[in-house]
């Protein structure tokens, strides 16, 4: 056969080969790939695979559970392969294997989504009824989060306060107040993720006339969901490892620990703002709101974009300090006192174009305010200043000589 025949073969054959597949996951495999890169991030800070036991902390607990269970699972073992360059797959230590390998896909992946702040993180749970499998699927239609860089650092800092026991995990309350909880800037571990509710709509009333919104949250693996909040919160329900996480609270004031008879009286909130302002831009890591509520800080801020006292924006929580038996308006105009020098001088226009000059804001570094609340436990702050040129408290001159 000559040359320029088999070169007409090669184009008739050409004619009839099958079209390259575009490789499309199910939203199953995306979300089992979402979770072996979070082990693999773990693995790429550690230097080795997390572990079980009580001494680790609850995040490298529950990748160390589903690491075992996608080892345990032959497709999932095929879909991660070509993603497994540190050899995790190919480790020893499965959890009863003979029950997951037992499991379907849709029980797996509930499990897989379920692993988070329970009493025994290394317990396989029992195979979950329908009902129960439905939580997960309320809050399942998630999809990328476009600005997800904007909350990691919460998510990172979350993280780390948790290790280091600033905040806790606590039981999820079946009771209607608990809605409540579920606010912009409330965390919960649901679904093997940490989430974040960024933001909610206007509420409304329901064809079963009860009030109900909807809402943005964020989760740790770059993903986001808008859901109604009694979805969400029939979700946390139905999922046994469910925890809220708390706020972070530098304990009572003025006393190591808070007596029985003790009053709470409010709350010291330190609050960083979103705006996009030039010079709040410019100066946002020491840009801080710092004021004194005695209602819950999340509601405070709930609607803080409408807001000329919160710059028009969103804010975002940095520290909150519990009050007992202080007056807060005392207290409140105490530290406005203290940071006045360092008081942010910027003008406002509310929603009606009216000028409006916040005075809650100042121009302070977060460790500068900590200093501030430890003066105030120990009840020496009357005594301080604050000095904008060394960006710390100092003593008061007529107080150098006490």
């Amino acid at each position: 056969m000559s040359d320029l025949d088999l070169d007409d073969l090669r184009n008739e054959l050409e004619e009839f080969a099958q079209p390259a597949k575009k490789v499309t996951r199910s939203p199953r495999e995306e979300r089992i790939i979402a979770g072996f890169e979070d082990i693999q991030r773990f693995v790429e800070q550690h230097g080795r695979a997390p572990q079980h036991g009580e001494d680790r902390d609850i995040f490298e607990r529950l990748y160390a559970v589903r690491l075992d269970r996608l080892r345990a699972q032959d497709d999932c073992r095929e879909l991660l392969a070509p993603l497994d360059h540190q050899g995790l797959l190919a480790g020893e230590g499965m959890s009863a294997p003979e029950l997951v390998e037992a499991m379907d896909e849709n029980e797996l992946l509930a499990e897989l989504e379920g692993i988070a702040g329970d009493d025994n993180i290394t317990r396989l749970r029992h195979v979950r009824p329908s009902a129960e499998k439905r939580a997960a699927e309320e809050i399942a239609n998630r999809e990328p989060c476009p600005d997800f860089d904007e909350f990691k650092p919460t998510f990172e800092r979350v993280k780390r306060e948790l290790k280091e026991g600033a905040r806790e995990t606590r039981r999820i309350e079946n009771t209607e107040n608990s809605l409540a909880d579920i606010k912009p800037g409330a965390l919960f571990i649901v679904g093997g993720q940490v989430a974040l509710v960024a933001d909610e709509d206007q509420a409304f009333v329901t064809e079963y006339k009860r009030t109900d919104r909807r809402l943005r949250v964020i989760y740790d693996n770059k993903t986001q969901s808008n859901v109604l909040a009694r979805s969400f919160q029939k979700a946390l329900y139905r999922d046994d490892a469910a925890r809220r996480i708390t706020e972070l609270s530098a304990g009572p004031l003025f006393a190591g620990e808070n007596d029985d008879d003790d009053q709470a009286s409010g709350t010291i909130y330190v609050l960083r703002s979103k705006s996009d302002h030039p010079l709040v831009a410019a100066n946002r890591g020491v840009l801080h709101k710092i004021g004194v509520t005695g209602g819950d800080v999340a509601r405070r801020i709930a609607n803080a974009r409408l807001d000329p006292t919160f710059l028009m924006a969103d804010v975002e929580i940095v520290a909150t300090y519990t009050l007992f038996n202080i007056n807060r308006t005392k207290l409140e105009n105490l530290i406005h006192r203290i940071f006045d020098p360092a008081r942010l001088d910027i003008e406002i226009k509310d929603r009606f174009g009216n000028p409006v000059v916040p005075r809650e804001w100042f121009l302070v570094p977060r460790f500068v305010v900590d200093d501030a609340v430890e003066r105030i436990k120990d009840g020496t702050i009357t005594k301080y200043e604050y000095d904008p040129k060394v960006a710390q408290l100092v003593m008061r001159e007529d107080m150098t000589d006490v």
